[in-house]
């Protein structure tokens, strides 16, 4: 058995660099730059730069700034960031060529989404039910074994 790369909490960590698909790479190869672990942004933020990430075609980052949120935000919030985060890794495992990981990714992220009860300015302007339906045409591209391409995978967090 392997013993893995660690951080000083004594967690697992991969500090290989990785490709835009998160996937690692070689030792010494250059990759796109990480997101910190401990990333702690405001909610608008946060949603910024997960658009901007989603929009450059980085969906695995944009996954791991909104999965700092779902770490560091509210308890009540938990819902919204893990159905977020989850969709970026719904089209990352897309980007990847991994259907059968992208559905079942987006069936927990439209699961999320359908059950977060927002308290009053828990939504964050968060477009919950866009993208329930965003995710929902996914998945039926998905299941009719559709092509989906790169301007598929740009979802709009709250809207355009």
């Amino acid at each position: 058995m392997h013993d893995r790369e660690r951080d000083a909490e004594g967690r697992a960590r991969n500090a290989r660099p990785r490709d835009s698909f998160g996937r690692p790479l070689p030792p010494g190869s250059v990759g796109v730059p990480r997101i910190p672990d401990d990333l702690e942004l405001p909610p608008d933020r946060t949603l910024g730069y997960a658009q901007e990430l989603l929009d450059d075609g980085l969906a695995f980052n944009a996954h791991e700034v909104l999965e700092a949120a779902w770490k560091n935000g509210p308890f009540a919030e938990r819902l919204l960031w893990q159905g977020l985060a989850q969709l970026a890794v719904g089209l990352t495992h897309i980007q990847r060529g991994n259907p059968t990981g992208a559905r079942t990714l987006l069936l927990r992220a439209a699961g999320r989404l359908e059950l977060y009860t927002p308290e009053p300015g828990g939504e964050h302007g968060v477009d919950r039910a866009g993208l329930i339906e965003y995710t929902r045409a996914l998945l039926a591209l998905l299941a009719a074994g559709a092509a989906i391409g790169p301007d598929d995978l740009r979802p709009a967090l709250r809207g355009r």
